[in-house]
């Protein structure tokens, strides 16, 4: 066998371009896939975020007139520490929703990262496998 032989043998029924090319584009749908969760988990975080500002706003203002029209500055002062004492657990009960939904949509893109990497692999492999059969035919 000639050296030209064998090297148009190496390409000949080697590889299925078509199969790779389908591959990648399953991948870029994959990874839109996955943007797309962490723009729609984005939006719903910003969206929760910006209800609590609201609350905290309005919470705000109700407590400042509360605390203007209160009698004695004892009255007063126990009443700020209330109010902070249940404004610090409202803020960590909001901060530990925020957290919650943060994770959910990371666990939710990796999944579908995940999952069309394990598709991908096993694409690849199957192309290889048969690219050897039919090189070795």
């Amino acid at each position: 066998m000639s050296y030209n032989q064998a090297f148009s043998d190496m390409f000949k029924n080697s590889l299925d371009f078509n199969q790779f090319i389908s591959t990648g584009r399953r991948n870029m749908e994959a990874l839109s896939a996955a943007n797309q969760v962490v723009v729609e988990s984005a939006q719903a975080i910003t969206r929760r975020q910006a209800e609590v500002a609201r609350a905290n706003i309005d919470n705000a203002i109700k407590v400042s007139k509360d605390l203007m029209t209160s009698g004695t500055p004892e009255t007063s002062i126990s009443k700020q520490s209330d109010l902070m004492k249940a404004f610090f657990e409202n803020t960590l009960n909001n901060l530990r929703e925020v957290s919650e939904l943060v994770t959910k949509s990371s666990f939710e893109a990796f999944d579908v990262l995940n999952r069309r990497t394990a598709e991908s692999l096993e694409e690849i492999s199957s192309a290889s496998a048969t690219a050897s059969k039919k090189k070795s035919a």
